[in-house]
């Protein structure tokens, strides 16, 4: 009897095992689990950062200025420190971290702190966007190493003059300076400083040429002005606001937008003929890139929480700034922009640290 070759249908609803599609079957779990266990373990992460912000702050908080003791930035962070430690309900002590032009103090903060929080940068105009076009190499990067928080001043500066000079006006200055007699020079807290750039965006937009006699500091060089050294200066309103009061030194005009509270019969440099012409120093809060979203949001919020206290925003008004605060993102591009901006103005000054 003849063989025969029985075919049988698989049962509805079923595939027929081959050994591509067993191999398919082996495979799929430990794939499966390759992928969902990073994905698992990032959430993990994920949520252990998410817990920690929460319950930011945990510890004693380090408040870093980049600076000597005794400045306006020394002064802002003084200000603050007990504000932020009522509020925050933890230590807030203030390290003072000096040299290099400020970039010393940030990149210790910027390289060095953890990512938590806990350490604060009173981070000042000079280093975050100055120095990396003034100094030949960087220590850190402000614009990828530091989370920007909150800002915090605008300070405007104001040209002054020794009343020896026998000017009382702007354009009284600059007809001065472009006559060459005498031949005038400004002084400065040092190269690359606001008060040094304060000068040449003001030789730039006015056409003349004031020479630069650099100081190690604003404090010297505003001693040698109040006496007579040297005729001319651009410095921070609050620091020469009670010499200006007493009549020792003679305000010609302010370098920001608008006129300074302080000053309120003191000219901008527009009203008083020099068009173009703003320039402002600033300072803001910033911490270690990585550090929690949540962590920098709620630093964000208390510092505008204490610049909404009446009484507070009278003293830091006082002390020749308007109150700014903002959102971090308000900060960031303030930092972008003017790295930009000023950034130029040193290389086209041909400012150097030499």
């Amino acid at each position: 009897m003849p063989s025969r070759t029985v075919l049988t249908a698989p049962t509805p609803g079923t595939v027929p095992s081959t050994p591509t599609r067993r191999a398919t079957r082996r495979i799929r779990a430990p794939l499966t689990l390759a992928l969902a266990l990073p994905m698992a373990l990032g959430m993990a992460g994920q949520a252990a950062a998410q817990t920690a912000a929460a319950a930011f702050p945990t510890k004693t908080i380090r408040f870093v200025v980049p600076y000597p003791p005794g400045g306006p930035t020394d002064l802002m962070a003084r200000m603050l420190q007990p504000e932020l430690q009522s509020r925050l309900g933890v230590t807030v002590v203030v390290d003072n971290k000096g040299g290099a032009g400020g970039n010393s103090g940030s990149a210790e903060v910027a390289k060095q702190a953890p990512a938590d929080g806990h350490t604060l940068l009173l981070a000042a105009s000079g280093p975050m966007a100055v120095n990396p076009s003034l100094y030949a190499s960087m220590p850190f990067n402000p614009l990828t190493d530091l989370v920007p928080v909150v800002q915090l001043s605008a300070f405007p500066l104001v040209l002054e003059v020794h009343p020896s000079l026998g000017v009382k006006t702007l354009p009284e200055l600059i007809a001065m300076a472009k006559a060459g007699k005498p031949v005038l020079s400004f002084a400065s807290a040092g190269n690359g400083t606001p008060q040094h750039l304060a000068g040449e965006l003001f030789n730039t937009t006015a056409h003349v040429k004031m020479g630069h006699i650099p100081y190690r500091g604003a404090g010297p060089a505003l001693n040698d002005l109040l006496g007579g050294q040297v005729n001319v200066m651009f410095d921070i309103v609050g620091s020469s606001l009670p010499h200006i009061q007493s009549g020792k030194l003679i305000p010609l005009a302010v370098t920001s937008a608008e006129r300074a509270k302080v000053l309120p019969n003191v000219p901008t440099m527009a009203e008083a003929g020099v068009y173009g012409y703003q320039i402002t120093g600033w300072h803001g809060i910033a911490v270690r890139a990585g550090t929690p979203q949540a962590t920098v949001d709620k630093l964000n919020a208390t510092v505008n929480a204490i610049f909404k206290e009446p009484a507070f925003r009278a003293k830091w008004e006082a002390i020749g700034t308007p109150v700014v605060a903002g959102t971090a993102a308000d900060f960031g591009a303030l930092i972008k922009s003017d790295a930009q901006r000023l950034g130029k103005l040193v290389r086209d000054a041909g400012v150097t640290m030499d």
